[in-house]
């Protein structure tokens, strides 16, 4: 890439989302209204408030592992000072942005929790906290207050994070100097570190807690690895589909989603490495508090998800991304991510709901409308955050390095 492309680069208009006949607003309240209807659909019919809270958590956790992937990308960039991305990195650090908003809609679950309801984690009933021994003794940890206060620690972690590099990025694009970009570099190592532990212990909590008698020294990684996953296959869809719109067709191109594709076929391997060796050191140590988890997730119809997954989050992506022909092919790429996406939400319908459901497979009314709902305040969120702001750092001192970006 020349100066000239460069400088259109800069000069290009901002997305008007409005242009695109989208108004987040609009999105934002048919979210809302999906949620409603969810609601007292649980409330006033025999699928119950316990299912929809189940439910709920599916589709925020879904969405939310985009977001917390977005996040670790960013970060990753400046500690590693990575230069083919910055044409990219812009729509990671917009999608980040959307943080705060997941942050409300967990508020209905901290709620309930501190007001003593137990649908959706067991070990919040008072009289279980007394009778349960392994409860019991966890009691120090698992209680709705210390719960409460978690939750608020963790968004407001990611938040400040995602905030400081979102701020600094734009303030980039309008910089005299690279003192913008300085400062993200010089706090890349302990936001990791934070992030690290943060997205660890939140893993813990709201999933891995829902069965309280369970436990996994590496569940926080396994869940980051799907989050990774999902959050490239997101970037490849967002960039292909900002450029059918006519945006980003000078910056990004088949070099830069050769490399998106790189990635993730490497994290998804990475995801299934983690996912057998975490089921191999709980078989082969056949404690009986460990192995019941697995055991509910091997009858009554749940073996069949767990193969979908060896198949759909594995076997086929990876003979499917392999090829490098593949990973330079957009269409192709958007299809494995379309794809991706869609075995992430079973792997976490597979961890989430065999605790409120172990006799019975079903994707039923509260998935669909809680995944419809969220995922329409995420998008109406996200666009809204699209409109009228760069969609590349032109003042990133690497953007003429990322143009003209090649691969060997």
């Amino acid at each position: 890439m020349n100066a000239t492309t460069a400088r259109q680069i800069k000069t290009s208009p901002n997305l008007r989302v409005t242009n695109l006949g989208l108004r987040p607003s609009t999105i934002i309240a048919m979210g809302l209204a999906a949620l409603v209807i969810a609601y007292l659909v649980g409330a006033f019919t025999s699928i119950g408030v316990s299912r929809f809270l189940h439910a709920y958590l599916l589709s925020l956790c879904f969405f939310l592992s985009i977001n917390l992937g977005a996040l670790f990308f960013v970060v990753l960039q400046h500690l590693t000072r990575a230069r083919w991305s910055v044409v990219i990195r812009r729509i990671a650090e917009l999608l980040t942005s959307t943080i705060p908003i997941l942050g409300l809609l967990m508020l209905p679950v901290v709620v309930a929790m501190v007001l003593g309801d137990s649908e959706l984690y067991s070990w919040n009933d008072a009289e279980l906290r007394q009778t349960d021994v392994l409860i019991k003794g966890k009691a120090a940890y698992l209680n709705a207050p210390f719960f409460a206060l978690r939750c608020l620690f963790y968004f407001a972690t990611w938040t400040a994070i995602a905030r400081f590099y979102f701020t600094k990025s734009v303030a980039q694009d309008h910089a005299a100097d690279f003192r913008p970009t300085a400062q993200m570099r010089k706090w890349s190592g302990p936001a990791m570190i934070t992030f690290a532990a943060t997205v660890n212990f939140a893993a813990f909590d709201w999933l891995m807690s829902l069965d309280p008698h369970w436990f996994s020294t590496i569940f926080g990684i396994y869940f980051f690895a799907g989050a990774v996953v999902a959050v490239l296959a997101a970037l490849t869809l967002v960039s292909a589909l900002l450029q059918r719109f006519g945006y980003l067709d000078r910056a990004i191109t088949i070099e830069h989603y050769h490399d998106l594709g790189k990635l993730l076929f490497g994290f998804m391997f990475f995801w299934a490495y983690i996912a057998f060796s975490q089921f191999l050191l709980i078989w082969y140590a056949n404690i009986p508090e460990e192995t019941v988890w697995y055991l509910h997730r091997q009858q009554h119809g749940w073996q069949y998800v767990g193969i979908l997954l060896i198949a759909g989050h594995f076997l086929l992506p990876f003979f499917g991304l392999m090829s490098r022909s593949a990973r330079r092919n957009q269409s192709v790429l958007v299809f494995w991510s379309v794809f991706l996406l869609a075995m992430h939400w079973v792997d976490l319908y597979w961890l989430a709901i065999p605790t409120v459901s172990p006799e019975r497979v079903s994707v039923g009314a509260m998935e669909l409308l809680t995944l419809l709902g969220i995922g329409a305040i995420w998008a109406g969120a996200f666009a809204g955050k699209l409109e009228g702001t760069a969609l590349v750092p032109t003042g990133d001192p690497n953007l003429g390095e990322s143009l003209a970006f090649h691969n060997v």
